[in-house]
């Protein structure tokens, strides 16, 4: 067998691409293996399309080659130029277009691949348990038949790609701003009277990093200072990758207003984890600044303690803790029992606590005696659909509590997903839109 150079290319650019992805963004190393199946699929579906391609004329060949293959360019070359100029220090908005179009594109490849493949598969079976039992003129038929099923197939899997292609950019330039408010209700037993009716919005995962417009968010501080609340609450993930994303907004946080204040926690997103930082200072330099931002701005960070609310009716707790995932790639940093330490004088309690699964995997079962915990971080997947009678989206494939208001009945205690109000990676939204939620608290 003739030794061809491309058996040993081929590995050698695949080690060379998981070094560079750890090198770029380390803490999505652990995705590289569906970057390779992306690959491969995409050129899975370039060979059903080559023979077309190439019996254009000249220059239409070679524009529908570059811009078939222009995603697989701009994610190589992304990866390359952060060799270059380290991916934190390219521009937001450039950055967020920038892998926006490279998410846009290949998941407008997706359903075309499905049906190429389904179509093949079909073919395929055609062959096997058809075309076997048949001869002369019944062949030729069966052929033909096959090969209209076949076509019919393609051509339903590149006008599904069409429409994809389009509704992510809807996403992109139109939806992502569409802000949702979102009222709830909630009763508590044990709530002080001089506290019932008391008014609570709740926002998160900002993402400021991937924010194209500022007035988008001027719009959103509006909504909320329009619902004069009692107390703001945020839930994490302020930023995407480094504090300096967030500097650019300070003017604007700084106009939100609160009668008891505005508090925060902190995301898997804020601690710099999905930095490659030339030294360790450097990070911890990151994170001095997240601090300091959150002063000037007035907001009250919570790491893993809490604030007593006092009134001649009793008193009201708001304890946040740290990041706390299940997930081994988030950090497990959340303190519940710190958080909790002197709240034993409070009424009620209400938990801030960024990652869902926290609720989960130690609230609930440890019987912590927290009333209401506000969480975030799914964003819904920023993908769904939400009518009257139907809720559905993938991040209940891998999340419990995904999205909206859940109670444990053995307790009665309450746990509220919000849907987010930024976006990270694909830069849109689509049926599952940004969420700004208003809570009042009742006794009942």
């Amino acid at each position: 067998m003739k030794f061809k150079p491309v058996y040993f290319i081929f590995p050698l650019l695949l080690i060379a691409g998981y070094f560079l992805l750890s090198y770029v963004l380390p803490k999505y190393t652990g995705m590289y293996i569906f970057f390779v199946i992306l690959f491969l699929a995409d050129l899975y579906l370039w060979t059903s399309l080559r023979r077309k391609v190439f019996s254009y004329q000249g220059w239409l060949k070679i524009a529908i080659t570059f811009i078939y293959w222009l995603p697989l360019l701009m994610l190589v070359g992304m990866m390359l130029s952060a060799l270059v100029i380290p991916y934190i220090d390219w521009n937001d908005v450039f950055r967020t277009y920038w892998l926006g179009f490279i998410l846009v594109f290949y998941m407008a490849k997706m359903l075309p691949i499905m049906f190429l493949l389904l179509a093949d598969v079909v073919r395929v079976i055609e062959r096997v348990f058809v075309l076997t039992k048949k001869t002369g003129r019944e062949m030729v038929q069966e052929q033909r038949k096959a090969i209209t099923r076949s076509r019919f197939l393609q051509y339903m899997g590149f006008l599904s790609g069409g429409l994809v292609l389009g509704t992510m950019f809807v996403g992109m330039f139109k939806w992502v701003y569409e802000f949702r408010v979102v009222k709830q209700t909630i009763k508590l037993p044990h709530l002080p009277a001089d506290f019932s009716g008391l008014k609570i919005v709740q926002i998160s995962d900002m993402h400021l990093g991937s924010w194209t417009l500022n007035k988008a968010l001027v719009q959103a501080v509006q909504l909320i200072n329009d619902m004069d609340p009692d107390l703001v609450l945020f839930t994490g993930d302020l930023v995407n990758y480094a504090t300096r994303e967030a500097f650019r907004f300070e003017e604007i946080l700084q106009k939100i207003k609160a009668k008891k204040g505005v508090f925060a926690i902190l995301g898997n997103h804020d601690y710099g984890d999905y930095v490659h930082w030339s030294s360790e200072s450097a990070k911890e330099k990151n994170m001095e600044e997240l601090f300091a931002f959150f002063d000037r701005i007035g907001w009250t960070l919570l790491t893993n303690e809490n604030h007593i609310f006092e009134s001649p009716s009793g008193k009201l707790a708001l304890a946040g803790v740290e990041n706390w995932g299940a997930n081994p790639r988030f950090p497990k940093l959340g303190d519940i029992d710190k958080a909790l330490s002197g709240t034993e004088v409070a009424d009620v309690r209400i938990l801030m606590t960024h990652d869902q699964t926290h609720w989960e995997k130690v609230v609930v079962p440890g019987n912590y005696p927290v009333d209401l915990s506000l969480s975030g971080h799914t964003h819904g997947f920023q993908f769904g659909i939400e009518i009257p009678g139907i809720k559905w989206s993938p991040a209940k494939w891998m999340y419990k509590y995904w999205a909206g208001l859940y109670k444990d009945e053995s307790t009665g205690r309450y746990l509220y997903v919000n849907r987010g109000i930024g976006s990270i990676g694909y830069p849109g939204r689509i049926g599952i839109l940004p969420e700004i939620t208003e809570f009042v608290l009742t006794k009942g």
